[in-house]
């Protein structure tokens, strides 16, 4: 029964962060990693390992919901997560020197960083997904490739707390059109990094296929969400969701929940 208990509860955890997922581009790693590490107790290079895993399939089904309302530049998000794949890896491996709790605060620092770009981040005037930032400036797709893999691989968040915001500060992307080429990307990126944590002992199989179970229709149902809401409505609330979690994980670390 408490197995049954605890199954059921990764489950519903799956569920809210694929929806968070699909809603704001992140991957949903922003909660799957303090419910993890502060709700069910699982050590820290094994929290993010397995929840990279588990948004492979999420950001697959996010990006492709985006994709189905317009809100995605398809070869803009192929091409950075191309460029991450490598770094990606590397970052997994990286993780293991740094140690879980070197791995946990830079989660906690990145997620708050990530969120003050939200809020003092304008609105961008590119909501078109027509003309391809990816032919036209190269060298900054590849940029964005390479240090997002590198933060997907060794904070396991799968990169869009970092690509969301870059997307929509450096290409100019509208809020709705960064989100939905973010999870692009990361579908392509989490990848190598889920293999490198999963070879390297960081991924509990049956945690991951409870969470991604739980995720896929949460990222589907978010990615509705974004699609009818306005742009001042999900950047804050983005902001907000960053911000919660970094707390949560920087108080964890210290003791003090």
């Amino acid at each position: 029964m408490l197995t049954l208990t605890l199954s059921l509860a990764t489950v519903f955890t799956g569920l809210i962060a694929g929806m968070l997922s699909g809603a704001f581009g992140v991957g949903g790693s922003v909660l799957t990693i303090p419910a993890l590490r502060l709700v069910f107790g699982y050590p820290a290079l094994v929290t993010v390992g397995t929840a990279l895993a588990s948004i492979v399939p999420v950001s697959a089904a996010g990006a492709i919901a985006h994709m189905r309302s317009g809100h995605a530049d398809v070869k803009t998000g192929v091409a950075v997560g191309a460029w991450g794949v490598i770094a990606s890896a590397a970052g997994a491996q990286a993780s293991v020197h740094a140690g879980g709790t070197a791995v946990i605060v830079a989660n906690s620092f990145m997620i708050l960083c990530a969120a003050v770009m939200v809020l003092r981040g304008g609105q961008g005037d590119d909501s078109s997904v027509t003309r391809a930032p990816a032919l036209r400036r190269p060298a900054t797709v590849a940029l964005l490739g390479i240090v997002t893999g590198l933060f997907s691989g060794f904070l396991g968040l799968g990169g869009g707390i970092v690509l969301v915001p870059l997307l929509h500060r450096l290409l100019g992307y509208r809020v709705k059109v960064a989100m939905g080429t973010s999870l692009v990307a990361i579908a392509v990126l989490a990848v190598p990094g889920a293999v490198a944590h999963w070879v390297l002992g960081n991924v509990d199989p049956g945690l991951a296929l409870a969470l991604a179970i739980g995720a896929v229709p949460g990222a589907i149902i978010g990615a509705r969400f974004t699609a009818a809401a306005g742009e001042r409505t999900l950047r804050t609330g983005f902001a907000f969701m960053l911000a919660v979690s970094a707390i949560l994980l920087g108080a964890s670390e210290a003791g003090l929940v």
